[in-house]
């Protein structure tokens, strides 16, 4: 459990390894913010990505894995355990997996996707773009693919997508600027 980690965390400073795609990314954040939250040191080991994390972790060479979810068929074979979900909702596929704040943080991290273009980009385009992606986002294979890897379908129009930007750029800038990591 995520109880266990900090436990060993606490008798055992920096030798808890977790990896990510790499530093000042929302999930090495994310680490650091509940590390210091939490009063113990984790080791930040950045990697290539999934593929390269999965292979430490069934390696043996780090212990955990904070990533978006490359892991869930892992999970689902039972080769990894799933000890906290980083956004603020419970997952479908794990609803026993609790989030940031059900473990007493103060935060939650959320990593959508998005489409983003040049400022001044012609709204057709934009449009086309949009309609283009939307049709290919409503489509059940992707939908299917979603849910194999336990990723939570939210869309967001271009206008709803344009303000919720500023908004979690400010909140992941609030954050680095705790760590220490902003300029």
């Amino acid at each position: 459990t995520w109880k266990d980690v900090l436990e060993y965390s606490k008798a055992n400073p920096g030798k808890f390894t977790y990896a990510t795609i790499g530093p000042a990314t929302t999930n090495a954040i994310a680490m650091e913010l509940m590390a210091r939250q939490s009063g113990v040191q984790f080791t930040h080991i950045p990697t290539k990505g999934g593929g390269e994390s999965i292979a430490a972790v069934l390696g043996g060479h780090i212990m955990a894995m904070v990533e978006s979810p490359a892991w869930a068929p892992m999970v689902a074979s039972g080769q990894f355990r799933l000890l906290m979900v980083l956004n603020g909702e419970r997952s479908k596929k794990w609803p026993e997996t609790p989030t940031l704040k059900e473990l007493g943080y103060t935060y939650e991290f959320d990593s959508p996707f998005g489409l983003a273009g040049p400022k001044g980009m012609d709204p057709k385009v934009v449009k086309k773009l949009h309609d283009a992606f939307k049709k290919a986002y409503d489509e059940p294979k992707v939908a299917e693919l979603f849910e194999k890897f336990d990723f939570t379908r939210r869309y967001m129009n271009t206008a709803d997508y344009q303000a919720f930007i500023p908004k979690l750029a400010k909140e992941e800038k609030a954050a680095l600027v705790k760590l220490g990591l902003a300029k």
